[in-house]
């Protein structure tokens, strides 16, 4: 017979089972190669917008391409690119923040530390990123912004992809704002564009010059990538907490082919025509007046087409062919930390002084031959290296002060 306290300790059992199973479903121990194949693939888009910027390219300090190879490159990255890659990583920084909690359970770790680590040891290499390497760098900002994610660890599927959609309507309808805005005042004014003129002049010597140079250019660019932050934060987060949504679900191994068509026809329609708007605007044939409204559109609407890459990978990705490309991309996904930075380093050793100095001198088409080439050889050395190693060095280095000092939970902690 079940007495009142039976009927008691199994409510309590029922509730602890529905906080847990609202906070972080339970994951599979393996990886799970979608995951690893999306943060590989990922990792081209970010190379080649990355890239454009490190060479110091035309179009990205003023002014276009003259040259019609370099400008029809410039139309493409920006069409297939800008934008589109951070967001997916993004959200898949967001699904993984799943598979952590998940594996902190199983390992009787306390999560919040564990993540507060993480973060901070984020934090740290992106800044030393910042100043040694490339102002651009994404980690800092994932390492501030993964505090909002960790605060919205125990929300419901239902409500953290309504906080994405919500959080993305706000900050678009704000860059929106902004860009018709800038299309009515018209084009700068001379003085306006002497300023840029020079400002630029004065960033292509520092990055010709030496390695205190360089340095000094990163630290004085600091106050623009704190605008960066913001503007860019509102799209981070939305995507942060659609992998959030989509991680408690275990989409993407769940997901059904009929869906993940609708996403992709959904992406192409939306995405495309906004995608060719804002390149249009960066590269031509619209004249400058609209490069602001138009590239204010392409952030906006950019996880659109995000959106349609997951989908179309993830079908490819079930086909004998697209089965074979995930086990090349997968490994560099494993180890998408350190091709990150090791991106940077090799860039920064081609196009600033303190390596080969040939920033702003060789256009648009050449680095991004150079990012291709950089590309296909962190794929091949990322699959030997996996083979060999389950982590990447630093994404070791990384594990490693995460999981420092850390003591396994007892049963009755909470």
């Amino acid at each position: 017979m079940t007495t009142l306290r039976d009927t008691a300790v199994q409510g309590t059992a029922i509730r602890d089972t529905a906080v847990r199973d609202t906070a972080i479903r339970p994951h599979p121990r393996r990886r799970i190669l979608e995951v690893d194949a999306l943060r590989g693939f990922a990792l081209l888009g970010i190379l080649l917008v990355n890239t454009l910027t490190m060479a110091g390219s035309y179009g990205l300090l003023g002014g276009r391409p003259p040259a019609t190879a370099d400008t029809v490159t410039l139309w493409l990255v920006d069409f297939l690119a800008q934008s589109k890659f951070y967001l997916l990583f993004s959200f898949l920084f967001g699904y993984s923040f799943t598979l952590q909690a998940a594996s902190a359970e199983r390992a009787g770790a306390r999560f919040g530390p564990r993540t507060m680590r993480r973060l901070l040891g984020l934090f740290v290499l992106g800044a030393l990123h910042v100043v040694f390497l490339y102002i651009g760098d994404i980690l800092t900002t994932y390492a501030l912004l993964g505090l909002i994610l960790f605060a919205a660890r125990r929300a419901t599927p239902e409500g953290a992809y309504r906080a994405a959609l919500w959080v993305w309507g706000v900050f678009g309808s704000l860059l929106l704002l902004l860009g018709v805005l800038g299309t009515l005042a018209g084009p700068d004014d001379e003085a306006t564009q002497a300023a840029v003129a020079t400002e630029a002049a004065e960033l292509t010597a520092a990055y010709r010059g030496g390695f205190t140079d360089v340095v000094g250019a990163n630290l004085g660019q600091l106050p623009f990538a704190v605008l960066a932050l913001f503007t860019m934060s509102g799209f981070v987060v939305a995507a942060f907490l659609l992998g959030l949504s989509a991680g408690k679900r275990q989409w993407l191994t769940r997901v059904g082919r009929v869906a993940l068509r609708r996403i992709l026809v959904a992406g192409l329609c939306v995405g495309v025509p906004a995608a060719a708007f804002s390149a249009s605007g960066v590269a031509g044939p619209l004249s400058p007046r609209w490069e602001l409204l138009a590239g204010m559109t392409g952030v906006v609407v950019a996880p659109a087409l995000s959106a349609a890459y997951v989908a179309g990978l993830l079908l490819w990705f079930g086909t004998p062919s697209g089965a074979r490309a995930a086990g090349v991309l997968a490994p560099a996904g494993r180890m998408a930390l350190t091709n990150y930075l090791t991106q940077s380093l090799l860039m920064a050793l081609i196009f600033t002084g303190y390596g080969l100095g040939l920033y702003g001198r060789v256009g648009v088409a050449v680095p991004v031959c150079i990012a291709l080439v950089l590309y296909a050889a962190q794929l091949a050395l990322s699959g030997l290296l996996m083979r060999r190693y389950r982590l990447g060095p630093v994404e070791w280095v990384l594990r490693a002060f995460t999981h420092l000092r850390e003591r396994p939970r007892q049963v009755n902690e909470r």
